[in-house]
């Protein structure tokens, strides 16, 4: 059986007949050798199986690895496929691949930063990890760390008003205190449960967007007049079609009916439509429905969903700028009301 030597930069040097410094000049500071010196020594290293010296090694005597953990709120399985977070990714990938940095995505479900904090130059937090103690781990860490739509006090950040862009989506939807209201939300309580929430006080209203989504509709439902009824707000874990699927069936189930949803993500809102269009209902006679996100799917129903458009992309191109120019700043962007037929 072939085994393969592991090879050091000392001994491939042994090998080759030359100095330490020359393989690594070879690999590392070209223009220390001539060209033919150079690809003479490159090919015969390939030909051995020796790739340049330690990369690992030499990042941890510099303190520098070129790499920057994205921790996400929930499992990279999960943040992948949601549409919001995907152009996320792509900003911020977009930054950091032209400063030539690598991006690791870690799971918010993980248990500990630490399995990774000796090997990265810092963090970008999206949203609430899942796992709350990643959160807490963030705070003490002694490397940078840019958060987006969460903030634990570290001064770089990134976000928008959800609470003021949540109250003005609600007021397009309300119109008087005789509507009869539910509120979708999205993980406004640490559980993968879809349930109803009947305790408010149980919420840390500023541990999330969700829950600062939370308090800009109960403003617009306070001002409207209307009496939102203690077993109508709603938990979904994620913001897919399957979670939001139970929560709108039963929602629109109930008695009363709920003429008004008020829904903290485009996928949830979605499903709702399709939800009241299978029982027969008319959006938005019978039933008024907004979103949150402004994903494309929602201009493509029908009827299109009104919605607060967030520049997600552009969100993450910001929180790599800032973590790459060691910002230490809140910067709250821009968002848009995007008008369509469902309320």
């Amino acid at each position: 059986m072939t085994t393969t030597k592991h090879w050091t930069l000392k001994s491939i040097a042994n090998e080759l007949g030359v100095s330490n410094a020359t393989v690594s000049n070879a690999f590392n500071r070209p223009d220390q050798l001539s060209e033919k010196r150079r690809n003479d020594i490159l090919a015969a290293c390939t030909k051995l199986g020796y790739f340049g010296p330690n990369k690992a090694a030499q990042s941890l005597r510099k303190g520098k690895f070129d790499t920057v953990a994205l921790v996400l709120s929930d499992s990279v399985e999960y943040m992948v496929s949601d549409p919001v977070a995907s152009k996320f990714m792509k900003g911020v990938a977009s930054v950091l691949e032209q400063e030539k940095l690598n991006l690791l995505l870690f799971s918010g479900s993980s248990d500990s930063v630490n399995a990774v904090a000796d090997f990265v130059d810092g963090f970008i937090c999206y949203g609430r990890p899942r796992n709350a103690l990643l959160a807490e781990q963030l705070k003490q860490v002694k490397k940078k760390v840019v958060t987006v739509d969460f903030d634990i006090h570290r001064n770089a950040s990134v976000s928008i008003d959800n609470k003021l862009a949540a109250y003005e989506v609600a007021k397009l939807a309300l119109q008087s205190p005789a509507d009869n209201v539910a509120i979708l939300g999205l993980r406004l309580l640490d559980t993968h449960l879809t349930c109803r929430v009947y305790d408010l006080n149980l919420l840390e209203i500023d541990t999330s967007v969700a829950h600062q989504r939370l308090q800009g509709y109960l403003q617009a439902i306070e001002e409207v007049g209307v009496v939102l009824g203690q077993d109508r707000i709603w938990n979904i874990p994620e913001s897919n079609a399957d979670y939001a699927a139970i929560a709108a069936k039963e929602a629109l189930n109930s008695t009363p009916r709920p003429n008004v949803f008020l829904c903290m993500s485009d996928l949830i809102a979605l499903s709702v439509l399709g939800e009241a269009q299978a029982m027969g209902l008319s959006v938005p006679e019978d039933v008024r429905v907004v979103g949150f996100d402004g994903i494309d799917e929602g201009t493509r129903s029908n009827p299109p969903l009104t919605t607060v458009y967030q520049y997600s992309e552009q969100k993450g191109r910001k929180a790599a700028q800032m973590f790459v120019s060691d910002a230490v700043h809140a910067e709250v962007l821009g968002y848009e009301l995007r008008l369509g037929k469902s309320c």
